[in-house]
């Protein structure tokens, strides 16, 4: 059966009333992490600083999803820059940065971001428009009359479902080290992708370029009616947390180490002490 039902979503007693809540994979992280380190953060409001090590990812996947449609021989350092180039004159958060950073940032920038291009299509052969390949695309749906948006953007899908049998694959591209945290990332995502289209996708994956391996995992009832309570707790926990009508929970982590919290925080310093 096509999946049309919508989660029941109540979170009206704790949002003002021109009051809405967009809730992303990141800010579902931040909620079911330490509730303190997200209140603490949106108290402070600090000014986003971009650098190259946060540059970079969104600079290569530009490069990618250039490289997957490109009419030659894709190589990096060409994607790179065209890629650098398409951004800075754009209007786009990195657009300024680009614009103004030095020589140095600039070529580290390309340097480590055609690591990661290179990585990507050492690893993955090349994509047959068959596949229906798409890349950087944008999921939204909208929960509790409007109130409630939720919001992705998947790195690469390949395929479509086919009526009512599932055929899409949903693709993260990673570096580093496996974490869970990115497991829950992709079902955010298969959630997302359910409700917009009715039909789940078949699979979900995070791929990374530095092990060149893939973590798959099927999308299943009970993979979707678990990602369901988890957003749904998320988002009602995070409109009571910021209407101030519960305590927010401490749950010290790694993470502490540059939680803005931490010179006032008892809790998180002694976590650090004890680990």
């Amino acid at each position: 059966e096509r999946a049309t039902h919508r989660p029941d979503l109540v979170v009206d007693g704790d949002l003002g009333p021109d009051e809405d809540l967009n809730l992303s994979k990141h800010l579902l992280g931040r909620v079911h992490g330490c509730e303190v380190r997200l209140l603490a953060e949106d108290a402070a409001d600090e000014p986003f600083t971009v650098t190259v090590p946060i540059a970079r990812g969104s600079i290569a996947h530009k490069a990618v999803e250039l490289g997957i449609h490109w009419s030659g021989e894709p190589l990096p350092l060409d994607l790179v820059a065209e890629a650098m180039a398409s951004l800075a004159g754009s209007d786009h958060w990195l657009t300024e940065f680009l614009q103004t950073c030095s020589e140095a940032e600039r070529a580290e920038l390309r340097s480590t971001a055609s690591d990661r291009v290179a990585k990507f299509f050492e690893c993955f052969p090349p994509l047959d428009a068959r596949w229906r390949p798409v890349t950087e695309s944008s999921q939204i749906v909208d929960l509790a009359g409007g109130r409630v948006r939720l919001r992705g953007k998947v790195d690469l899908t390949l395929g479509t479902a086919r009526g009512m049998q599932a055929g899409k694959v949903i693709v993260d591209l990673k570096t580093g080290s496996p974490n869970p945290v990115h497991r829950d990332d992709l079902r955010f995502y298969a959630l997302l992708d359910t409700l917009r289209l009715g039909v789940p996708p078949r699979l979900v994956a995070s791929f990374y370029l530095d092990l060149a391996e893939a973590r798959t995992e099927a999308v299943t009832e009970g993979v979707l009616d678990a990602t369901v309570a988890r957003t749904i707790d998320a988002a009602q926990r995070l409109a009571a947390l910021r209407a101030g009508t519960v305590e927010p929970v401490y749950r010290p982590s790694y993470g502490c180490r540059w939680c803005v919290a931490l010179p006032g925080c008892k809790v998180g310093r002694s976590w650090l002490t004890e680990e």
